[in-house]
Formats: structure tokens, C-alpha cells, sequence
């Protein structure tokens, strides 16, 4: 897969040095993963979560979020945020709100 953009993973663990070494396994694995669609994600992330429209990856135990568009017949996954699990608890919330 195809993964849009980097960045956003560097810019987090920039802030959160912790987080480096997982969110570099996520990209590894991903990368070099081509998946058909969510079910093969969660042969690989079981606690992988669809939240229309996007695929929601448990990161480090539980301790980060990488919010995912994944455009499978592209083979192209598009990193829309990176969050720590309490920033991820308030984006849920403006989600069910429809402000995200």
C-alpha cells in the first residue's frame, strides 16, 4: 500500500517520542501489505475498527490512534490524523456529532 503522508507520523512523534518506534512498525507493516479490503486488515490488526469512512488503528497497546482513509483497488492508504488515546476519546465525540 501507498501511504499518504509520512509526515503526519514524524510530526506525532516528534511530540511524542514514545510513540516512534510503533508508529514505524505500523508504516512497515502497512506498506508492505496490500490489502483487499478491511477483513485482511484485521488478520493483521485485530483491533482494527471501521468508523465509516474510515479505518481506525489501535497503535502501541492501545496508547495511540492512526485515522485512516483506505482506498483498497488504489492500494493507497491516506493518514488523516494521529492521536494519543485521550485526544482520540474527543474526536469520537465530534464524530458522532458530524463535526469531523
Amino acid at each position: 500500500m501507498h501511504i499518504l503522508s509520512f509526515k503526519m507520523l514524524r510530526d506525532f512523534w516528534q511530540k511524542h517520542p514514545a510513540a516512534e518506534n510503533a508508529l514505524r512498525q505500523w508504516h512497515s507493516i502497512v506498506e508492505n501489505t496490500d490489502f483487499r479490503d478491511f477483513g485482511h486488515i484485521r488478520e493483521f490488526y485485530n483491533s482494527a475498527d471501521y468508523v465509516p469512512p474510515y479505518v481506525v488503528f489501535d497503535v502501541a497497546g492501545n496508547n495511540y490512534r492512526v485515522i485512516v482513509v483506505v482506498q483498497f483497488r488504489a492500494k493507497r492508504v491516506y493518514i488523516r490524523e494521529v492521536m494519543t488515546h485521550c485526544e482520540y476519546d474527543d474526536w469520537c465525540k465530534r464524530y458522532r456529532k458530524g463535526k469531523v
